[in-house]
């Protein structure tokens, strides 16, 4: 089969669309044929070696984690799904011809093929995020980089659970915010100041999704570093804050497409790239300034 590769450590430079061999599914797994695969920044993360002792690569390796298509092999002991039927669905090696996954969920017929691609890894951790927080109804969670793709599916994900929501992010996506149901408020010096004006009963947790540096002030504003989750910064600044490195809440799939065909959920996508083209996406990526998810076209017919 065709998959993007890249035989070693390095720049966007390594990666090539080559032959490898097919994997198959096993026991308990199905095997897709991509339609469209997502893009994030654990992909270059990995590419460039940052990451060698959470995630060792066997070369060659395959990036990607967020993936669409129709069920091609399905393994043993797996029942509710069929070859032929459309998935999403979360593991590795998503950007190639085919992908085996065991985590996977029916593709509503009316989602995008891109739209499926872009919601695992965002679903998956935002929902992984508000679990370890563990609030009820009525609370109040501060989201800081809550425009992007993690942010905003928490957002999301939290309001349908009756949370009040403030979320930071530049003024020009204010309005979209306030689309999602989200308080909005900038980002930066001065946050503290700015959540308890809006939230003077205060503020029971927060979610840091960008890694800026703002962990020291989001537990000053929850009063409880424990209440606090970070998905980008592993810089130590608050030891108590939970951090999450992987999306591992695999309900948030089911989550994310009951709430989308209820009319309550989707990402912004920034672009649609050809697979080869997969180098400019991840240099894309790496700039941090996606506006939404980048998505691949895997499928050739």
């Amino acid at each position: 089969m065709f998959a993007l590769t890249f035989s070693e450590y390095g720049s966007s430079d390594v990666l090539a669309v080559t032959e490898v061999p097919e994997p198959h599914a096993g026991p308990g797994q199905i095997r897709i044929k991509v339609r469209t695969a997502a893009v994030n920044p654990i992909d270059w993360k990995i590419r460039a070696g940052y990451l060698q002792e959470l995630f060792p690569v066997e070369f060659p390796g395959i990036p990607g984690w967020d993936s669409a298509g129709v069920v091609d092999e399905v393994g043993e002991g797996v029942t509710g799904v069929e070859v032929g039927d459309e998935v999403i669905g979360y593991g590795p090696t998503s950007q190639a011809e085919y992908t085996v996954v065991d985590h996977f969920t029916p593709k509503p017929a009316a989602m995008s093929w891109e739209l499926a691609a872009a919601l695992p890894t965002a679903a998956e951790t935002a929902v992984r995020s508000l679990d370890l927080l563990g609030l009820a109804e009525g609370q109040t969670v501060v989201i800081d980089g809550a425009a992007g793709s993690v942010g905003s599916a928490a957002a999301q994900f939290a309001v349908a659970r009756g949370l009040d929501v403030i979320g930071t992010a530049s003024e020009g996506n204010h309005e979209y915010l306030r689309s999602l149901g989200v308080r909005p408020t900038v980002y930066g010096e001065g946050l503290a100041e700015r959540v308890a004006a809006l939230a003077p009963e205060g503020v029971h947790g927060a979610i840091d999704a960008v890694g800026a540096g703002s962990l020291p002030e989001l537990a000053a504003i929850t009063g409880d570093p424990k209440q606090v989750v970070t998905i980008a910064d592993f810089s130590g600044s608050v030891p108590d804050a939970q951090v999450t490195v992987a999306a591992s809440a695999f309900h948030a799939l089911g989550e994310a497409t009951a709430l989308f065909e209820a009319g309550k959920f989707s990402l912004r996508i920034d672009s649609v790239r050809e697979l080869a083209d997969a180098a400019k996406a991840q240099d894309e990526s790496q700039t941090g300034h996606a506006a939404g998810k980048l998505i691949l076209n895997v499928a050739t017919d």
